[in-house]
Order: structure tokens, then sequence, then C-alpha cells
């Protein structure tokens, strides 16, 4: 289509009259001589021209062709300031994890993940938040006791009476101490309100549950650490049953004494057991040394009567045996042997006494040699 200037052509401005004045043309310049000329545009000018008129836009001012004064860029100054408060609020969701924390991530407060050590980044507030936990500080919950006055920490003195399996009352006091676990942050991140009370009451329902089914002589004096070792069990199992992500790390017994008001009586009869066993230990050791050396004598005394009996059954028997040799002898020569058996006899008798041998055929003493001093008998 023809390009055509009069009639104000499409900016609705005239072409420029035979006065030879600025025409109303979108390049700036009317026609020149009477009723204006037709001209081709310039593909330049028109470039120029709607540069112009787009930072006119943009600026918000005005000016137009090449009699308008400087453009402002005031639109665009503003976009990039907004694009730079845009960058800062999405650099602020860069954050750090320390060594001995973990990061739980939320997203519109929806849970999108844990993050360990390091640099980190998340969505910003409001889009996007960020908790941190330490998970390896030991923290520790007094049941009983208070070492130190706090508040909101319970009545110790209701918190320690505890009844026996033996329906004793006994004051028990201890203590629990637990930790984050890392592989379970999120869980309690959201699962409990409030993880130390929880921790309390549960622990306080472990201990209840242990010393109802324990005497109170055991409590008090060897079992407490198997009654520690079963309350840790218990609440571990507990806080997972819950979902809680905590760690129990040790339960220790502070004191497991009787009540204030009857300490006194109990020591007493405590004493008096005590004195027993005693006795009864001290019994068992002297039986312990007595039995033994009363039970050797006795073997003793057995086997010297089992000797003495192979002893005398040993000579009797040979007695027996020499007799009916000398009988069977006697039955084969009875003069000589009833000769050989008064010789043997006389000298038997005889032998430790001095001796006279008196011949009846001779002339009386006989005259021997002093068989004595020379060692003869």
């Amino acid at each position: 289509m023809p390009w055509s200037n009069q009639n104000g052509g499409p900016w609705g401005q005239k072409g420029g009259g035979s006065g030879g004045g600025d025409g109303g043309s979108p390049w700036g310049s009317g026609g020149k001589g009477g009723g204006g000329g037709n001209k081709p545009p310039n593909l330049d000018d028109i470039l120029r021209q709607g540069q112009d008129r787009l930072k006119n836009i943009f600026s918000g001012g005005g000016g137009n062709g090449a009699g308008g004064g400087t453009p402002s860029f005031g639109g665009k100054g503003a976009l990039a300031l907004i694009l730079g408060a845009i960058i800062v609020w999405l650099m602020t969701g860069i954050y750090i994890v320390r060594p001995n924390e973990m990061g739980v991530n939320l997203i519109f407060g929806k849970y999108t993940g844990s993050t360990g050590d390091g640099l980190r980044y998340n969505f910003p507030f409001p889009i996007g938040q960020v908790q941190k936990f330490d998970v390896t500080a030991q923290r520790r919950i007094e049941i009983g006791f208070a070492s130190t006055s706090r508040p909101g920490q319970g009545d110790p003195l209701r918190e320690s009476l505890m009844l026996t399996g033996d329906e004793n009352i006994v004051d028990v006091s201890f203590y629990v101490v637990w930790q984050i676990d890392s592989a379970n942050v999120d869980k309690f991140a959201f699962i409990l309100e409030n993880p130390a009370g929880t921790i309390k009451v549960v622990a306080e329902s472990a201990m209840r549950e242990v010393i109802g089914r324990s005497n109170i002589q055991a409590v008090i004096t060897t079992d407490q650490t198997i009654v520690a070792a079963q309350v840790q069990e218990i609440i571990q199992q507990t806080l997972e049953s819950y979902g809680a992500g905590v760690l129990i790390r040790n339960v220790q017994m502070q004191a497991a004494v009787p009540p204030a008001q009857v300490r006194a009586a109990f020591l007493d009869v405590n004493a008096a057991q005590q004195d027993a066993v005693r006795a009864q230990n001290l019994a068992e050791r002297d039986a312990s040394q007595i039995l033994p050396k009363a039970r050797g004598a006795a073997a003793e005394i057995v086997q010297q009567a089992e000797a003495y009996r192979a002893q005398v059954t040993a000579e009797a028997t040979g007695q027996a045996a020499y007799f009916s040799d000398v009988q069977a002898a006697y039955a084969a020569a009875p003069q000589i042997i009833r000769e050989r058996i008064f010789l043997e006899t006389m000298e038997r008798v005889f032998k430790g006494s001095n001796k006279t041998i008196i011949d009846q055929q001779g002339p009386g003493v006989l005259p021997f040699l002093p068989l004595a001093q020379t060692g003869a008998k």
C-alpha cells in the first residue's frame, strides 16, 4: 500500500502547508512546496523512530521525534531493581549445616528431605523453611530428684515413690540420657510436640513397671544395674513405637532407698539380715574347713582297718597252713616232732633269760663259756 502523508496519514496529522513549516509526518518533516511531497520513507528512520517510542513507553515520559527531549530510562531501572531483589531473595535460601547438625527442609510446610553438614539450599521464606537440629548433643532428664531448680520440672517426691513387687515402698531417683536419632530426624521434628516431656513420662512409667515386679531388697542392694538396663530397653521400645526419632543412650540409677519415714526401721531390719547372712557365711566357712579334715581322718581310719584286717587274715591263713604242715609231719614221726616242738617252745620261753645247762648223767653243771658276754643267746 502506498504511503501518504495527506490528511494526517496514519498518525492523524496534516501534511506541511505552503508555508514550509514542519509537517506532522512520522519522520518529523513534512513535504516542501505547495501541497506536500510524495518522498518514500527511510527504513533507518522508521527503526530509529520505533526505538524512541519504545523508550518513551518504558520510561513513561514524553518527547517524540527529533524535536523531543532526552528519553528517561526509569522503567528499565525499576525492572533491574525488581530482578535484583528477586535474586537477593533467592540467595537467602542458602544455609549452612554444621557438622553436629542436620537440616530438615520444608516447602509450603511439607517435608521434602533432610540434609547433612555443609553448604545447602532451600527455597527461602515464605515458600521454604529450614529447621536445624543438633544430633550429637546428649540431653539429660532427671526423675525423682532435681540437681538444679527449673520451672515445670514436676514434683520429685511424687515421681520417686514407687511400689515394689513385694508390696514395699521405695524411693527411686534416676536420670535418662538421650539424643536425636540422626537417621530419623524428620520424625523427631514432627511426631512429638514436647520430646523432653514425653521422654520423662515414658521413663517414669518404665521404671514403675520394672520396680513393680522386683523385690525391695534386690532393688536397693544388688540389682540396680539390672533394673536400669531393663528400664532403658522399655523406654527405647516405647519411643520407637511412637516414631519419636530419639535414641536412649543411658539410664543411671541415682538412689534407691526406703522412704524417709521408715528408713531407720528398715535399716535396722536390714542390719539384722546382714548379721544373719554374715553368721551363716562364717558357719559355712568353718564347715568348709572342718568337714574335709574329718572326712580325711575317717578315710584314714578306714584304710588302716582295711590294712589290719588284711594283715590278720594273712597271718591266720599262714598259721593254719603251718599247723597243717606240722600235723602232717607229726603223723609221720611223732617222737621226733614232739621233741622238736618241746625244744622250740623252750627256746621261745627262755629266749630272754640266762640259762644254765645241767647234765643229769654227768658230773653236774657243765662248764660253758660265758655265752652272754660273747653275744650268744
